[in-house]
């Protein structure tokens, strides 16, 4: 098997669904806020899933329009963790890890986007 080049993007975006997965677990296995768990899980692991596709995309527009959604997806991922976090129903650990985070993954993408568009 090759070894995948280093792909920032890639890389922390699957880092991040792992930690969204733990997340949603958790809500889970407490048995609270199962809507709010879901969002969270399905915002934050779309990110990663979006950027793969992008590495495959057709063509440069097919890989701006996949970037940019996985920049509305972490945009609303930001959102969940924020209402997770003013709600209580995020731990304090949870929340220094995953908010710095996604404030990263949305910077990396808004720049992605906006050079690939240039």
């Amino acid at each position: 098997m090759t070894k995948k080049k280093p792909n920032p993007i890639r890389d922390k975006s699957f880092a991040f669904a792992l930690q969204v997965v733990t997340i949603a677990q958790r809500l889970h296995d407490e048995k609270r806020a199962y809507v709010l768990a879901n969002q969270l899980l399905r915002s934050g692991t779309a990110i990663g899933a979006l950027v793969r596709e992008a590495e495959f995309a057709q063509s440069k527009p097919d890989f701006i329009n996949k970037m940019s959604i996985a920049l509305k997806e972490a945009n609303e991922t930001d959102y969940w963790i924020e209402l997770l976090n003013q709600s209580h129903l995020m731990t304090d650990d949870e929340y220094n890890t995953t908010n710095p985070a996604i404030q990263e993954l949305i910077r990396l993408l808004v720049a992605i986007v906006k050079s690939a568009k240039s």
